[in-house]
């Protein structure tokens, strides 16, 4: 692979209760432990709502690539991203991804030949495949 950007952060602080900050000073976030997992939760964000936000936004770029592509008009889609965490079987923790895309105008085949070559576009859908569940659902 020939790299053509490199993003890079670093945590500080307390891991999932600390501090994350871009190497540019763009994003440059305190972070809480979500309630469901027995932190304070609140108005800070945590590593799944970056992750998911981030996921949605390349998933998104991907149907519009797609899209043009095939040479499909699409007007408000939505793409939305939601990232689970859990205790796995063998230990540790998992992460879980459920991607939801709004495409109005489009029929369901072709709506879904859509979502599933994204799928198979997204660098996002790229890393997880074969690492993570992610399930594909139209709105």
């Amino acid at each position: 692979m020939s790299t053509l950007y490199t993003a890079s952060a670093t945590a500080t602080g307390d891991g999932r209760s600390g501090h994350v900050r871009s190497s540019d000073g763009v994003l440059d976030l305190d972070l809480a432990v979500p309630k469901d997992l027995g932190g304070p939760g609140g108005a800070l964000t945590n590593p799944e709502q970056l992750f998911a936000a981030g996921y949605a936004a390349c998933f998104h770029s991907a149907v519009k690539r797609v899209a043009a592509h095939q040479k499909i008009t699409l007007t408000d889609t939505a793409i939305t991203v939601d990232i689970g965490i859990g205790p796995l079987p063998t230990g540790g923790f998992g992460l879980s991804a459920t991607i939801e895309a709004e495409l109005p105008g489009l029929d369901q085949t072709t709506a879904k030949a859509v979502l599933d070559a994204a799928h198979q576009l997204c660098p996002y859908s790229n890393a997880t495949r074969g690492n993570i569940d992610v399930k594909l659902h139209l709105a």
